[in-house]
C-alpha cells in the first residue's frame, strides 16, 4: 500500500466528520456568547440605578439612556444570537458595545494585558473575548442549525455551504 493511499483512507473519513461537524463551532458559539449577553443585559435592567452610576463613572455620556439601550441590546440581541435569527446585525451591535467596553471600563486592563510584566493576558478580559467571537459570527454568520438559516432557505437565498457564507456571498 502506498503513502498517498494510506493518506486517502485516513484523510477523507476525518474530512467527512468535519463536514458533518460543521454545524457545531457557530452553534455553540451563538448558544454561549447569546446566553452570557442575556444574563448580562438582565443583571443591567435588575440593578439599573448601579448601572447607570457605573456607566457615568467611566465616562459614558448620557449614561441613563445609554445603560437601557445596553441592557436592552444584551437581552435581545442575547436572545437574537441563541435562536441564529439577524445574527450578523446582532453581533455587529454587540460588537459595537464590546468595543465600547474596550475603551472605558475595561481599558486600563487590556491595555496592560499586553505587557510582558502582566499577569493577565488579553484573554483574560472578557469584553475583549466577547468581541472576538462576536468578530467570528459577523464573518461567518449563523451556521446551519440557525433561524437565519431556514429564513434563507424560505427565501431561496441560502447561500454558501450549510448557512455559513462568508459575507461577500450574501446577496448573490
Amino acid at each position: 500500500m502506498s503513502i498517498s493511499t494510506l493518506t486517502a483512507r485516513v484523510v477523507a473519513p476525518a474530512e467527512r466528520l468535519l463536514a458533518a461537524a460543521a454545524f457545531l463551532p457557530p452553534l455553540a458559539t451563538r448558544v454561549t456568547i447569546g446566553l452570557g449577553f442575556f444574563h448580562t443585559g438582565l443583571g443591567k435592567w435588575h440593578n439599573f440605578e448601579r448601572t447607570v452610576e457605573f456607566f457615568a463613572s467611566v465616562g459614558i455620556p448620557f449614561a441613563r439612556a445609554n445603560a437601557a439601550f445596553i441592557a436592552t441590546l444584551e437581552v435581545v440581541g442575547g436572545l437574537l444570537l441563541l435562536v441564529g435569527l439577524l445574527t450578523r446585525l446582532s453581533a455587529a451591535l454587540l460588537a459595537g458595545s464590546m468595543t465600547v467596553a474596550l475603551l472605558t471600563a475595561d481599558r486600563q486592563s487590556f491595555i496592560a494585558s499586553w505587557g510582558s510584566a502582566s499577569e493577565s493576558s488579553p484573554t483574560d478580559i472578557a469584553s475583549f473575548v466577547f468581541l472576538l467571537f462576536l468578530l467570528w459570527l459577523i464573518v461567518h454568520g449563523a451556521g446551519a442549525v440557525s433561524l437565519d438559516r431556514l429564513v434563507g432557505l424560505a427565501f431561496g437565498r441560502a447561500a454558501g455551504r450549510a448557512g455559513m457564507a462568508p459575507v461577500a456571498a450574501v446577496g448573490r
